[in-house]
């Protein structure tokens, strides 16, 4: 039985069997938007990235199951221009209330910016953007940006500092800002002690946690520079890097040998399945970000999910959700400053609080506000 309420959106970007943050993001957005009563689908990628602009092993995931009770429609190919035309005839044969397109790089600008324009008399075109300036600038960047940009009615960003970036491109009232929810598809949280032993880690030590895809704006190369502290070395505090190479893994490895931590890293470097995520956040004591650009992240929201204290860079949204010194940590991206908080967390015991004030705060990034502020920037347009 439809409501008043009742809406018929498709989400436009990455799901099943495409991995990564974005597609996690759209399962869970969709998901909850059916627990509200509304008609929502996902409109996926037949061809996400071309082989050769794909950094990583693999764009599929490779484990695990299908997500039950979503409809995804595995559609776009982002090189093939007749193919858009095709895209855009499916959604103004479904009629659908509102578009959610999924922006995080320029890449996606001709396409995505094409299908809205061929679909917007028909449709209203939201979007939520990820970033608006890419981590890593390339030729064309601004006109893929633009072209894209211009192709929607509004705008719902997860940062400030992104939704500030949309005026470099449009002038448009119709922007919205809403936290990043949080991902709640990798499990239940567990305990340390069960984590620990499923990662063959001691119950008894002292682990950082460094999650996710390694690329050089995430900054790892600062947090094992902070790791070769002589106090930190001392007590034999331990980073668990936790992700795939995006990069040439060399100079981390010759970092790691210079300054002799090679027991004091645990190098899993390899894509983190689904069904492992929950492990590793589970299994550290506090969650590190040492980030030298961000808009938001993924992983500060699986931090909060699983309730583990955070010590983050101050770039982009992410000193906005982390409290300093009550959640964690914000600092200058300065080794010493960061070698300073990581002993002072385990100095001064404060692992317990900050966790209490994580397991409060996390109610800020439940799902409901994000959906409540993308229907309001839907009436709105």
């Amino acid at each position: 039985m439809q409501t008043k309420s009742y809406l018929k959106i498709f989400i436009i970007g990455p799901a099943y069997p495409l991995r990564g943050g974005p597609a996690q993001f759209n399962e869970n957005l969709c998901s909850e938007l059916l627990k509200a009563g509304h008609d929502a689908q996902i409109i996926s990628y037949s061809l996400q990235y071309p082989n050769f602009l794909f950094p990583g092993s693999s764009q599929f995931e490779t484990t695990g199951e299908a997500p039950k009770n979503l409809k995804i429609h595995t559609l776009i190919n982002t090189i093939n221009p007749l193919n858009w035309l095709k895209v855009a005839r499916f959604i103004k044969k479904e009629k659908p209330n509102f578009i959610l397109f999924r922006f995080w790089l320029p890449f996606f600008g001709l396409s995505l910016g094409t299908i809205a324009r061929l679909v917007k008399s028909h449709t209203k075109v939201l979007a939520l953007t990820d970033n608006i300036i890419p981590h890593e600038k390339r030729f064309g960047d601004k006109t893929l940006t633009k072209y894209f940009l211009k192709s929607c009615r509004g705008f719902i960003t997860m940062s400030e500092k992104v939704l500030q970036d949309i005026a470099l491109f449009s002038n448009t009232a119709n922007k919205v800002y809403s936290p990043h929810p949080m991902y709640e598809t990798y499990g239940p949280l567990i305990s340390k002690i069960e984590a620990r032993k499923k990662l063959g880690i001691q119950e008894d030590e002292k682990i950082i946690l460094f999650f996710g895809l390694i690329r050089h704006y995430k900054g790892l190369d600062i947090l094992i520079e902070a790791m070769a502290h002589p106090d930190i070395k001392k007590q034999n505090i331990k980073l668990l890097i936790a992700g795939e190479f995006y990069e040439d893994k060399r100079p981390y490895i010759h970092l790691i040998t210079k300054h002799k931590l090679q027991n004091q890293i645990l190098l899993h470097d390899k894509f983190i399945s689904n069904d492992e995520v929950r492990y590793y956040f589970c299994a550290c004591d506090l969650v590190a970000q040492t980030y030298r650009n961000a808009t938001n992240s993924g992983v500060t929201m699986v931090g909060y999910y699983y309730e583990k204290p955070m010590l983050v860079t101050n770039v982009g949204g992410l000193a906005e959700i982390v409290p300093n010194e009550k959640c964690g940590y914000v600092v200058e991206n300065n080794v010493n400053i960061i070698s300073e908080k990581i002993l002072d967390y385990y100095a001064n015991q404060r692992e317990q609080s900050y966790t209490s004030s994580v397991r409060a705060e996390k109610k800020k990034y439940e799902w409901k506000e994000f959906i409540n502020t993308l229907l309001a920037l839907y009436n709105r347009c």
